[in-house]
């Protein structure tokens, strides 16, 4: 474990709660490591594989905040950008949430909300690159502080390898309102990241990752390809400063949003002027 912790550069503490955190999605999953099965006719690249963070990098918005809007009752602010100590008392707010309900019960309910809420949000061009991943035979992994079964209901409706997640400790099928592992923010994702990456046998110099927040930079600086996805302002500077690929998918949703708006209008405007012309009730 101490030369994994210095392959990885943690200490083997924050290997173990890595280890934990993995584990616990693979519970969380029913005992399976891969939601998906890759495709059968596309030659796989063992030992290659991408990490994904969700919130505003492949969902616009917060997913925990789509999930609690869809419920009516998680009740906290979600700001424009991330700052730890407000992430970490929210995801915290997010187990005594879901604290006493019945697991297969919030999953079913997660499973609804992404249906109506989240599957819409998805970022076109954030997916496109994870299934650019999945068409070179790579493994594709969501890794974010969201809890893990709704990380995984996402995962698996995109088609992608799997999740890790914020793991909530269940007894007799109810959550308990207990953490299990790290909340996987910011140094928790470089932990998770590294005990899959030993589970798995992956080579991380093979491995990408990418990510809106500078509160990823320990997660980004550990693969061989780092890319910002719609970056904050900070992790924007320190990938312009390390050289790391940028993508903005925002302007363009904004664009699109913009001309389908428009467009309406114009319907509707045309559709007016008609029934001016031609007296249409």
């Amino acid at each position: 474990l101490a030369a994994l912790g210095e392959l990885y550069d943690i200490d083997v503490e924050q290997l173990l709660t890595g280890f934990r955190s993995v584990h616990g999605a693979t519970h969380a999953a029913g005992g399976v490591h891969r939601l998906s099965d890759p495709n059968p006719d596309v030659p796989q690249d063992v030992g290659a594989a991408a990490f994904f963070d969700v919130d505003n990098t492949l969902v616009q918005g917060a997913s925990i905040f789509l999930l609690a809007r869809g419920l009516h009752r998680l009740k906290f602010r979600v700001s424009g950008s991330e700052d730890p100590d407000d992430v970490a008392a929210a995801r915290e707010q997010a187990l005594e949430f879901i604290k006493g309900h019945r697991v297969d019960e919030t999953t079913a309910l997660a499973e609804e909300i992404f249906d109506e809420i989240i599957g819409d949000r998805v970022y076109d061009g954030t997916r496109e690159l994870a299934n650019l991943h999945l068409q070179a035979g790579q493994e594709v992994w969501l890794v974010t502080a969201t809890p893990v079964q709704l990380a995984q209901i996402i995962a698996k409706r995109l088609g992608l390898t799997g999740a890790l997640g914020t793991v909530a400790e269940v007894e007799d099928g109810v959550f308990t309102g207990r953490l299990v592992g790290d909340i996987l923010h910011g140094p928790g994702k470089k932990h998770a990241v590294a005990a899959l990456a030993a589970s798995a046998d992956l080579d991380l110099s093979r491995c990408a990752a990418y990510s809106d927040s500078v509160n990823d930079v320990p997660m980004l600086s550990m693969v061989g390809t780092a890319v910002a996805i719609n970056p904050d302002r900070r992790l924007r500077r320190e990938a312009e400063a390390r050289g790391w690929a940028i993508r903005d998918y925002r302007r363009l949703r904004r664009t699109l949003l913009a001309t389908a708006q428009y467009g309406a209008a114009r319907s509707e405007e045309h559709t007016s002027e008609l029934q001016s012309q031609w007296s249409i009730s």
